[in-house]
């Protein structure tokens, strides 16, 4: 166990860190699956040159998916706009970048709680994000909001509605924003704010950068299933061959998607899920595609996080017993320590996006 502290350690020299990191890799990962039938995971990182070099890109846009029209009397209170009309919601914004030399299998990156598709571009400290990364190495990158949030269209008649006395307070949308004191916690920066955990490899120098990219969060006001999961759906279809990336609330979203339909799921990475599959459900939409559930540091410190380990490693074994493909990584017992719930942006980011690139490459390039 370590204990909280209000100052951070400070970080290794980043070339014997990444050295060592890599030799770890090798050893850890291939002792984490020893008692499986699953290869060990080589990890193999970018050189300086694709990292630093200009980033050549064939063609990016952006587009929607999915949506419903909807039909409202309650769409304004203002009396310069009609209040009465057809608007469309529950659509999922996507932007994309294509390499121009890409990989045959695309990346979709789907966000988390109270955050949007900025997750995963320039980290809070201006370092490369993962989008850039995964399209300096090959993939085709994909980036969403989910649907109610960031550039998805949110359904305001509701709100509306109360405004205008046709519905009762009871019947407002369910809305909540997290705190900067909560996610603190929640995102096991240390055990309580202000503290830091010992080691730990967010930049917390540049805090506020995150606490501006942070949005309110109406996962509660969607309706079920939410939108963002058959929008999933319908983007695989289209691209064919895809693998989904989720983080912490979209974690349980690529299962949610493949229990609909695994066509053009190529594989899926969930990082720290907010919840993973029950592993007495039905398992077989899991053992189609190689899966990786993967947690950082501190987990055995949080009580939210913990049981969600236990859970998950129950899942991927179930998933094994199947006849599946999925594996579990906790980067601790491979060496890898520090990292927060945000991995995406601490610190050694990149070596954690070294490693997941590695597992597509090697866990899904590969497959049959």
């Amino acid at each position: 166990m370590r204990p909280g502290t209000t100052h951070p350690s400070r970080p290794m020299h980043r070339a014997v860190r990444a050295s060592a990191a890599v030799a770890l890799l090798a050893l850890g990962v291939a002792t984490a699956q020893a008692q499986t039938a699953i290869p060990a995971l080589k990890a193999v990182a970018l050189d300086q040159q694709a990292l630093t070099a200009p980033l050549t890109i064939a063609k990016q846009g952006s587009f929607f998916v999915g949506g419903r029209d909807l039909q409202s009397d309650t769409l304004s209170t203002l009396p310069a706009y009609a209040k009465t009309g057809t608007i469309t919601v529950d659509q999922m914004y996507t932007r994309y970048q294509i390499p121009a030399s890409a990989k045959d299998v695309s990346l979709v990156l789907i966000h988390g709680c109270c955050l949007t598709g900025k997750t995963w571009e320039s980290t809070p400290d201006g370092r490369m994000g993962w989008d850039e990364y995964f399209v300096r190495r090959g993939y085709p990158t994909y980036v969403i909001d989910q649907s109610g949030r960031g550039r998805s269209a949110v359904n305001a008649t509701a709100m509306n509605a109360t405004k205008l006395g046709q519905a009762t307070a009871e019947q407002l949308p369910v809305v909540f924003a997290a705190s900067h004191e909560s996610a603190w916690v929640i995102f096991r920066f240390g055990p309580q704010y202000p503290k830091l955990f010992e080691g730990q490899q967010f930049p917390v120098a540049s805090q506020k950068a995150l606490w501006q990219q942070m949005v309110p969060d109406w996962l509660n006001a969607m309706p079920t299933p939410n939108p963002t999961v058959p929008a999933l759906s319908q983007l695989s279809k289209q691209l064919k061959k895809t693998v989904l990336m989720s983080h912490s609330q979209s974690g349980i979203y690529p299962f949610q998607t493949a229990s609909l339909d695994t066509t053009g799921i190529a594989g899926i990475v969930s990082i720290e899920p907010g919840a993973c599959p029950a592993a007495t459900g039905n398992l077989t939409p899991y053992t189609k595609m190689p899966v990786m559930v993967l947690f950082g540091d501190y987990v055995e410190l949080a009580p939210r996080w913990a049981p969600r380990l236990v859970a998950c490693r129950e899942f991927v074994k179930k998933v094994n017993e199947a006849g599946g493909r999925a594996e579990l990584l906790v980067l601790p017992e491979i060496g890898i320590r520090g990292n927060t719930h945000m991995l995406m942006q601490d610190l050694n980011s990149i070596q954690i996006a070294d490693l997941l690139g590695s597992w597509i490459e090697q866990r899904v390039l590969t497959a049959k």
